[in-house]
């Protein structure tokens, strides 16, 4: 059975090894149940997520980097979680579905894979035919991924940091940008390159497939088809590929340039790069006051006009407003 697979837990990169089924706890800090904070539409992630809906999101407890920043630190740390079955997890994918969702959004889902492939396989052959999103922060074994192809089919993980000095002291997480590198190229190899469902086009499980290729713009189209439609229009769903996302923090504008140059490097517009200034200040950052003073709007532009100059085709940018604590959801057990 899957859950076995926690009996001696190598899930991610930590390799922990503790038994799970025994109730020990690894860095995740999650043992053999599956736990939850919140399943409902969120309207926060990019336009092609969220859609006019919102996207189906489910915040899983728990969490292998505990980044000190991070702004689901309830949740992340497990004082925030709600028991629910595998048999659960499928009844409120295909809830979300029947509340028009964009997709179903699994928000740190690495160390509960094992419980979360049968939800998924369950809620597929009961009809869930919106897209299945995979929200990591990309320190993922390559093994544990491959345990869901087939199964998923948008990635969006984060590129956190180039630099390893970085990635120790914020999420004590060495190797960190050689290990997500080696994941996201195993999520391209799964999914593929972005397609999105034509304008207007939402998947609905009565139509019992995909709608036909005739239906589906690829990156270029979406982009002219974005840069031509108003401004408040949020445009087209994807339907299939990967969006990496990288979060800016305070005073590491030339960490965020070398991670948005090796991503453009390697990836191309095979991928989109969603570049983030949201860092909102959050918890007990005592130890880390440089980060208490958010990110400069000169250095997010530099940055923003940096990937520009190397070419950057498929992006997201954000505007100003987006560093508030309104952003960040309840997690009191909505739809569990």
């Amino acid at each position: 059975m899957m859950n076995e697979m926690m009996n001696k837990c190598m899930l991610c990169p930590r390799k922990c090894g503790v038994n799970r089924l025994e109730n020990e706890l690894g860095y995740c800090g999650q043992g053999a149940t599956l736990t939850a904070a919140r399943a409902y539409l969120h309207a926060w992630e990019e336009p092609c997520i969220s859609g006019e809906n919102g996207s189906g999101t489910v915040f899983f407890s728990g969490c292998n980097m505990r980044c000190v920043f991070c702004q689901n630190a309830e949740i992340a740390k497990g004082d925030v979680a709600k028991a629910i079955s595998s048999e659960r997890l499928a009844e409120i994918f295909l809830e979300l579905q029947e509340k028009k969702a964009s997709n179903i959004n699994l928000v740190t889902p690495t160390h509960f894979v094992p419980l979360i492939i049968p939800a998924i396989e369950s809620a597929k052959r009961q009809g869930l035919i919106i897209p299945v999103l995979y929200n990591t922060s990309a320190y993922e074994n390559v093994e544990t991924l491959k345990m869901l192809e087939g199964l998923i089919d948008i990635y969006l993980p984060d590129c956190k940091y180039y630099y390893d000095d970085l990635a120790v002291k914020y999420s004590n997480a060495a190797g960190y940008f050689d290990i997500s590198i080696k994941a996201i190229e195993e999520m391209l190899r799964q999914v593929g390159e972005p397609e999105f469902f034509n304008d207007g086009v939402i998947p609905r499980a009565d139509k019992g497939a995909f709608y036909e290729e005739k239906h589906v713009l690829t990156a270029a189209e979406y982009n002219e088809y974005i840069e031509n439609a108003e401004d408040d229009y949020l445009g087209p769903l994807m339907k299939k590929g990967v969006i990496i996302r990288h979060l800016m923090l305070p005073g590491c504008l030339e960490d965020s340039k070398k991670v948005i140059e090796e991503l453009l490097t390697r990836f191309g517009d095979k991928v989109y790069l969603s570049v983030m200034n949201q860092f909102t200040p959050h918890g007990d950052l005592g130890r880390f006051p440089e980060l208490m003073q958010g990110v400069k709007t000169s250095d997010y532009d530099e940055l923003i006009d940096y990937a520009i100059d190397l070419g950057i085709e498929n992006g997201f940018f954000q505007g100003e407003g987006t560093d508030s604590e309104s952003f960040i959801p309840a997690f009191d057990f909505e739809g569990l």
